[in-house]
């Protein structure tokens, strides 16, 4: 058996953290729809911590463990992607 040591200030920084810019400005990162984050896959992830945060949130995606850490996301959002 693997076990896999992750922090979890990692998991809790993603689970707070939104899209700076674009059409999805204000979306929680793992609220993103997955072809986007493949298309920044392709093209390159931000440098930084938006593209670290971006690639994991990829990884959840692919790995199909959005739904257990849904209940953790940020119950206010309404899914309002407009520039404010």
């Amino acid at each position: 058996m693997t076990t896999l040591d992750v922090d979890p200030a990692i998991l809790e920084a993603l689970l707070r953290a939104r899209m700076p810019f674009g059409r999805y400005a204000g979306c929680p990162l793992l609220k993103l729809p997955e072809p986007y984050l493949v298309w920044f896959s392709n093209q390159g992830f931000p440098a930084g911590l938006l593209g670290q945060q971006m690639a994991l949130a990829l990884e959840i995606k692919i790995n199909g463990l959005e739904r257990m850490l849904a209940p953790l996301l940020d119950p206010n959002w309404n899914g309002d992607t407009r520039r404010r």
